[in-house]
């Protein structure tokens, strides 16, 4: 342990896969408090409780047969600990960056050397918040291969023509068939809990820190169309001075693929690409809680203007236009779920578009499974990060 902790600690602060190695083997969500070893950089596990009202959008009541409990029941959602990395041994901090992962998520380990990364180069804490339904989120059975190994062999026979289900894949992809507002109803609880937690910070009830602290926003995939929502909506003026960082994102909804092995099959991307490219205009026409949210909310409206490009465009472009300095985005050459050209035209070109000298993916960009890689995938994350770092000191 001694001889790994004295090369963690050389390393840590270079090499992107050291830091996946080292931070790996030391988190533990149940625990409250983890010092790493030879650094100044701890992780703090807080507590927190969404209060969303499921009910109010529903859009059908029957429970699917895998889920024998309503999305409101499901604990793991409502009451669950996220981590937090600090630098030093403050009693309080402040300017905390809140770190935002991708769709179908079921563990951090992907994104602890982000953000120790961030909290080593710009020495302000990150906030590792799940959306909802994902990592601790989420029941275990979810990202457990025996445990879904009926649903799988339920979804292949029942739906043959699903391409790309899998283990990984197949408990969102249920969901997802079963009732494609799910998409948006997940997306708006984690919304108002990202709002209620920025509140909290800015007013000096969060106990990691002091009053007035502003919150910036690093966020990749799925998080990063959450994270655009929210800022074109700005709910109570809370994201007024934000700075927000984008990772692989930065599209409008119509331009996105997430058809893949890792993310949802083919018959649940297909599912709530035609609900929310058609079905839901339909919704938008017949007065009811929907509508009348997506027409007068802040948030659904910002939603739905993220759907296409055609969808309140004017308003679109005039925010991102008013916050561009406050916006910066690495796309991908080679990512196939959000395209790098559909972000720059969502985004009027604010944008830089990166390639990688070895195979990657939109949900892999830093593998390190391929020990010839390592020094590319090093080399690569750093040219990500240290960017992220230096726009968000």
């Amino acid at each position: 342990m001694a001889v790994f902790s004295l090369h963690f600690k050389i390393q840590l602060s270079m090499l992107f896969t050291e830091m996946y190695t080292g931070l790996k083997s030391l988190f533990n969500l149940e625990r409250n408090r983890i010092d790493i070893p030879f650094s100044d950089i701890s992780i703090r596990m807080q507590e927190f409780s969404s209060s969303d009202d499921f009910a109010s959008l529903d859009s059908k009541a029957a429970i699917p047969v895998y889920y024998p409990s309503p999305d409101s029941e499901v604990s793991e959602n409502c009451r669950f600990t996220y981590p937090v990395f600090v630098k030093g041994n403050q009693e309080k901090y402040n300017h905390p960056i809140l770190l935002l992962h991708g769709l179908n998520e079921r563990s951090w380990f992907k994104y602890l050397p982000w953000a120790y990364y961030l909290a080593e180069h710009t020495g302000r804490p990150v906030i590792l918040f799940p959306i909802a339904f994902h990592i601790n989120r989420s029941p275990l059975d979810w990202a457990n291969p025996r445990a879904m190994l009926p649903l799988l062999n339920f979804r292949k026979k029942s739906l043959p023509t699903a391409d790309s289900t899998s283990f990984v894949n197949v408990a969102l992809s249920e969901r997802l068939s079963d009732d494609p507002l799910r998409f948006f109803t997940s997306g708006r609880q984690s919304a108002y809990d990202i709002v209620r937690l920025v509140r909290q910070i800015h007013d000096g009830e969060h106990p990691l820190f002091e009053k007035g602290s502003q919150t910036d926003i690093f966020a990749y995939s799925i998080g990063a169309f959450l994270s655009e929502i929210i800022m074109l909506a700005n709910p109570d003026g809370l994201f007024s001075e934000t700075r927000l960082f984008m990772f692989c994102g930065g599209s409008v909804f119509s331009a996105m693929n997430g058809v893949s092995k890792l993310i949802m099959d083919k018959k649940a991307f297909d599912g709530i690409y035609k609900f929310y490219m058609h079905d839901i205009d339909q919704e938008i026409e017949h007065k009811g809680p929907l509508s009348d949210y997506l027409k007068s909310n802040s948030l659904g409206y910002s939603f739905h203007s993220m759907i296409d490009f055609k969808n309140h465009r004017s308003f679109r472009d005039q925010r991102f236009r008013e916050m561009r300095k406050r916006i910066s985005t690495i796309t991908l050459k080679n990512d196939k779920v959000i395209p790098a050209k559909d972000t720059f035209y969502t985004l009027d070109g604010n944008a830089e578009m990166f390639d990688f000298p070895y195979e990657y993916t939109h949900e892999t960009p830093f593998p390190v499974t391929n020990q010839t890689l390592i020094p590319l995938v090093d080399k690569a994350f750093e040219s990500v990060f240290s960017r992220a770092a230096k726009f968000l000191c």
